[in-house]
């Protein structure tokens, strides 16, 4: 009983820790969305200006992030019977698309900018840079521990459009640095690091926006767990004196939680009642030893 309590605790804890760092990550984006925009439209930096529109993206992403936390939380209701744990594949597969889309974007305008004649560089445009730089690391850091804390996928989708952020401002920062670099001492091909940044860390962030895409597709086309898991759940069904033969073990994740479906033979001369304690045994091992295991389902076959 006293397990029960401390698990349900801490399983509040890591909703309430999670919903507080995702709306850390909606106000912080507001304010650098807004920050960004003003510098880089009154210094005259493309490239501020340009992540800042980044950013207005990522306003939407940390939102749509937001409610499907509270989405996935509610309990499981006639409509949907296995919880709404996917409503945050939902939001990861948009945060996705958004990081895309941002991608392009910021591909195009750094081609464009390889072809015109390069803006003056602001020390005030390199210091708000420098600044959403570290603001946005910080918050990937502690975005991504708790996310893997509470195995939320939505909150880990916003932990990486932070480090999409985190490169984006490393491109802002090298290129409006190069550029006043290359004013002092009159280079002025180093007027160009801008652009030629921004191209590379394009690359960057559509790479990491597949890979969000694939994850999520992947769940929610139901795609079987990692192998080591697959291996453990054997073993512990094994663990169970009375199954004589796994007939066959499925799992799959469900937004924050796994759901695990077994088939097990047993001795036929055991009573419904024995039957009926050996498959809640099963459960409780498996949701013992794996605590993002939300539902266990066993289907006990005779064994002669």
């Amino acid at each position: 009983m006293h397990r029960i309590v401390t698990e349900a605790f801490s399983l509040s804890k890591e909703k309430n820790e999670s919903m507080l760092a995702v709306s850390i990550s909606l106000i912080s984006n507001l304010i650098l969305t807004i920050g960004k925009i003003v510098v880089g439209v009154f210094f005259n930096s493309p490239v501020l200006l340009a992540d800042g529109v980044h950013n207005a993206g990522d306003v939407i992403a940390s939102g749509a992030a937001l409610g499907s936390m509270r989405i996935s939380q509610r309990p499981a209701d006639e409509d949907h019977p296995y919880g709404h744990g996917k409503a945050e594949v939902l939001a990861a597969g948009i945060v996705g698309i958004i990081l895309g889309i941002a991608a392009f974007y910021m591909a195009y305008h750094a081609v464009l900018g390889l072809f015109e004649e390069p803006h003056p560089a602001s020390f005030i445009a390199l210091i708000a840079a420098f600044i959403s730089l570290i603001w946005k690391f910080w918050l990937y850091r502690y975005t991504f521990k708790v996310g893997q804390a509470a195995k939320s996928k939505g909150l880990l989708a916003t932990a990486y459009d932070h480090l999409a952020d985190v490169y984006a401002s490393i491109a802002a920062v090298a290129g409006i640095g190069l550029s006043l670099v290359g004013e002092h001492y009159d280079i002025h091909f180093l007027a160009y690091g801008d652009p030629v940044a921004g191209i590379v860390v394009s690359y960057l962030v559509l790479k990491l926006a597949i890979h969000m895409g694939k994850e999520a597709a992947n769940v929610l086309m139901e795609k079987s767990i990692d192998a080591e898991k697959m291996i453990d759940f054997t073993r512990l069904i094994k663990s169970v004196p009375e199954v004589k033969r796994i007939d066959r073990v499925r799992a799959r994740e469900h937004g924050h939680y796994i759901l695990v479906d077994v088939r097990v033979s047993i001795p036929a001369d055991l009573t419904i009642q024995q039957g009926h304690d050996i498959a809640r045994e099963i459960k409780s091992t498996i949701k013992h030893n794996h605590a993002d295991v939300d539902e266990v389902l066993v289907h006990l076959n005779p064994y002669y």
